[in-house]
C-alpha cells in the first residue's frame, strides 16, 4: 500500500510519522532522540490503534545515531522490522517540516533552487534549519527519486501586512539583511483555522479568529478571513510570550545593558534569552505542570512565573482583537498547555468577561485530553474552542497537494 512519510529535523532529534493513503490515516510515528550521545541515543514510536498489524504498541529502544542519515536508516530498519517489510519501495512522498522559509509562503517541491532557499534562511535559524537539511540529505538517500516536499513554519505568516512585519530600524536594514518578522509555529496556526472554521461551519476565506498555540514554545496569531495579519513570534521564535525557556517581549536595551554588565558574548547571550530564561529563569522549571503545582503551594516564583504566562496571553487576545477590529468569531486553545489545561485556560479567559469572551467553567473541565471542544457560555461574544494540534497530519495533506493529488484522489483523513 502506499504510503506518506513526515519528517521533522531538530538539532539533536529526528520526528517521524507515516500516513497510509488507501484510507488517508495515520500509522506509526516516534522520534529519535539525542542523536549523536551514545549513551542515551533512544528510538521511541506508537501505532494508534486502528495501525494494521501494530494497533496500539508501544516501542522503546537504545540504539546508537551517529547523525540524521544514520538516524533515518535505524528508523527504516525499526518500521520495516515491525510494521513492513517493503516500506521503502511503499513511499510515494516525503514531507518536511522546515522552521524557516524566509519570504515562502507555500509549502514546495525540494530541487536544487529550494534547497538552497533553506540554505539562505539558515542565518536566521541556525539552530534548526541545518538539521532539517539532514533529514532531507537523509531521505534523499534512502527514497531515490521520490519526491520531497518542505512545509515551512513561516510561510503561513507571510500574508501579514507590511505594518505589521516590518521593525521600526533603517529601512536598509530590511532591504539589505531580511531583518522583519516573519513568525513561526505557521503549520499548527494553520490547522488551527482551518479546523475552527469547520466547527463555526463558515468558509476559512470568512474565518476571523485568535489561535493559541500554547506550549513549550507558544505564539498567537491574528487571522482575519483565513489569512494571518499578526502573529507574537518574531524574526526568530523569541519573539512575543512568555515560554518555557524563552523570554518573549523585551527591551532592547536590555540585551545591551546585560552584556555590558555581564561581559556576555553573542553566544552567550543567545543561550541566556533562548534556553535559560522564560519560566525556567523565573522559577526553575520549564514545566507549566510544575510551575501550577508551586503556584498552588504558595511558592512566591512559581506564582509569578504563572502570573507572567497569563497575563502575556491575556494581552495578546486583546491587541488581536484589536487588530481584527472587534470582528472575532472564535479564540482557539491548543498545543500542549492549551490542549490540556483547563486551569491556564481559566486563568487567561475569566479576566475577559467584560471584553465579551464567555468562559463555561463546566465546559472547560470536561473537554477530554486530545479532544476538541467548545468552551464558551452561550453569552460569549466569540465561540471559544479548544483544538488539539496535529501539524503533521497539516504537512501530509500539503505535501500531497504539491506533488500532485487532485483532490479527487486525495483520501479523507479519519
Amino acid at each position: 500500500m502506499s504510503k506518506l512519510l513526515v519528517l521533522n529535523a531538530g538539532s539533536s532529534s529526528l520526528k517521524f510519522k507515516v500516513f497510509g493513503l488507501q484510507p488517508f490515516a495515520a500509522g506509526i510515528g516516534g522520534m529519535f532522540d539525542r542523536i549523536g550521545d551514545g549513551a542515551n541515543c533512544t528510538l521511541k514510536a506508537s501505532a494508534p490503534p486502528h495501525a494494521a498489524g501494530a494497533q496500539g504498541r508501544k516501542w522503546e529502544q537504545k540504539c546508537f545515531a551517529k547523525d540524521h542519515v544514520s538516524a533515518m536508516q535505524n528508523i527504516l530498519d525499526f518500521i520495516k522490522d515491525n510494521v513492513s517489510g517493503a516500506f521503502v519501495r511503499e513511499v510515494v512522498a516525503v514531507g518536511h517540516r522546515i522552521v524557516h522559509g524566509l519570504d515562502i509562503s507555500e509549502p514546495v517541491l525540494l530541487n536544487d533552487k529550494t534547497i538552497d532557499q533553506i540554505r539562505a534562511a539558515a542565518v536566521l535559524a541556525p539552530l534548526h534549519n541545518p538539521p532539517g537539511l539532514q533529514g532531507i540529505e537523509a531521505a534523499a538517500k534512502v527514497f531515490q527519486g521520490v519526491p520531497q516536499v518542505a512545509v515551512f513554519d513561516t510561510a503561513f505568516h507571510q500574508s501579514m501586512p507590511p505594518h505589521a512585519f516590518m521593525y521600526g530600524l533603517p529601512y536598509e536594514l530590511y532591504e539589505q539583511h531580511r531583518i522583519r518578522r516573519y513568525g513561526f509555529h505557521g503549520t499548527s496556526h494553520k490547522y488551527l483555522v482551518e479546523q475552527a472554521a469547520v466547527m463555526l461551519g463558515k468558509p476559512v476565506s470568512e474565518t476571523n479568529v485568535i489561535t493559541c498555540h500554547l506550549g513549550n514554545g507558544s505564539s498567537i496569531s491574528a487571522v482575519r478571513g483565513g489569512r494571518c495579519v499578526d502573529t507574537s513570534m518574531g524574526m526568530t521564535p523569541l519573539e512575543g510570550l512568555l515560554m518555557g525557556t524563552r523570554c518573549g517581549d523585551l527591551d532592547p536595551a536590555v540585551v545591551l545593558f546585560m552584556q555590558k554588565q555581564l561581559n556576555l558574548s553573542v553566544k552567550d547571550t543567545d543561550t541566556l534569552l533562548n534556553k535559560k530564561s522564560g519560566l525556567l529563569g523565573l522559577t526553575g522549571s520549564n514545566d507549566l505542570r510544575s510551575v501550577l503545582a508551586g503556584a498552588a503551594a504558595g511558592e512566591p516564583r512559581a506564582a509569578l512565573g504563572l502570573a507572567m504566562f497569563v497575563y502575556r496571553v491575556r494581552k495578546y487576545i486583546g491587541a488581536y482583537m484589536a487588530a481584527l477590529e472587534g470582528q472575532v468569531d472564535a479564540v482557539v486553545f491548543s498545543a500542549g498547555i492549551g490542549e490540556n489545561s483547563p486551569a491556564v485556560r481559566a486563568l487567561i479567559l475569566e479576566p475577559l468577561r467584560g471584553m465579551g469572551l464567555d468562559l463555561d467553567a463546566a465546559a472547560n473541565e470536561a473537554v477530554l485530553r486530545g479532544h476538541r471542544g467548545d468552551i464558551g457560555a452561550p453569552s460569549s461574544r466569540a465561540r471559544l474552542l479548544v483544538v488539539p494540534t496535529d501539524e503533521e497530519l497539516c504537512i501530509a495533506e500539503q505535501t500531497l497537494q504539491v506533488v500532485g493529488f487532485k483532490p479527487s484522489e486525495q483520501p479523507t483523513a479519519q
